[in-house]
């Protein structure tokens, strides 16, 4: 993808829309549209890189109930001409069909390759990736397989979404709700699957969001991890410019 002038990149992930509470999550929600306010001025494209939602499930003609101001600035951006692209993360990875059909928007279920203004990008959310968190790989074999999801289906909406929605906050397998601090480059397990990746190809950047950490350090020549933090208590995105990247914090 080459960038026209002055335009530019964006990366964003992990608002968890809907947690703890639809009240609660409100003002982030309106704090997020605003941002795509924003950046859609100048953006070339904009990147989610997961867990936009705290619980999405997609029956074949239902799907939660609400997020209608982010929905429809995502699709306001889409149909004035912006590529938006949208990783599903441990928390919406049951998605299928909507977002495409709905809102024009492609969805990926696992890391892609982009190239931008000559560097190259490996873009992904992050769940499940490097050593260790094998209770949550379990787990995601569960959830992911076809006839777990044909056996959620069978439950009414109004049982099977208020189920969900408790266990994704209650349950730290799929929460992730851990001590949010740096454990350190030999214990970060997207930092060391970063560094396993570039032993066969090299990126530039290699960015990630569920960790709900922001940082960005080398990990090889001329390569960056990158984990774009959240929008819960960091509020923060990255942005490329065509020559570097950066992670900021929106103040609105």
């Amino acid at each position: 993808m080459h960038l026209a002038n002055n335009k530019k990149i964006y990366f964003a992930s992990d608002q968890h829309f809907g947690a703890p509470t639809a009240e609660l999550s409100l003002p982030r929600e309106k704090r997020f549209v605003a941002w795509l306010d924003e950046v859609k001025e100048d953006a070339e494209a904009i990147f989610l890189l997961g867990d936009l939602f705290d619980f999405w499930f997609e029956y074949k003609s239902v799907v939660p109930k609400g997020f209608v101001r982010v929905l429809g600035k995502l699709a306001e951006i889409r149909d004035s001409g912006i590529p938006i692209y949208f990783f599903v993360g441990n928390h919406d990875l049951w998605m299928e069909d909507y977002f495409q059909k709905e809102l024009n928007i492609p969805v990926f279920h696992d890391n892609q390759e982009f190239t931008f203004g000559g560097k190259t990008f490996l873009i992904g959310h992050g769940d499940g990736k490097g050593p260790g968190d094998m209770g949550y790989k379990r787990m995601k074999k569960v959830f992911t397989n076809p006839f777990s999801k044909w056996l959620f289906r069978w439950l009414h909406p109004d049982i099977g979404v208020r189920l969900a929605q408790y266990l994704s906050v209650k349950n730290k397998l799929i929460s992730g709700d851990e001590d949010v601090t740096f454990l350190g480059e030999d214990n970060e397990w997207l930092i060391l699957y970063s560094k396993r990746k570039l032993e066969t190809k090299h990126y530039n950047y290699l960015i990630f969001g569920h960790r709900h950490l922001p940082m960005k350090l080398s990990v090889g020549e001329n390569s960056e991890y990158v984990n774009l933090g959240d929008w819960i208590s960091y509020f923060t995105y990255g942005v490329f410019d065509g020559e570097t990247f950066e992670i900021k914090k929106y103040e609105n």
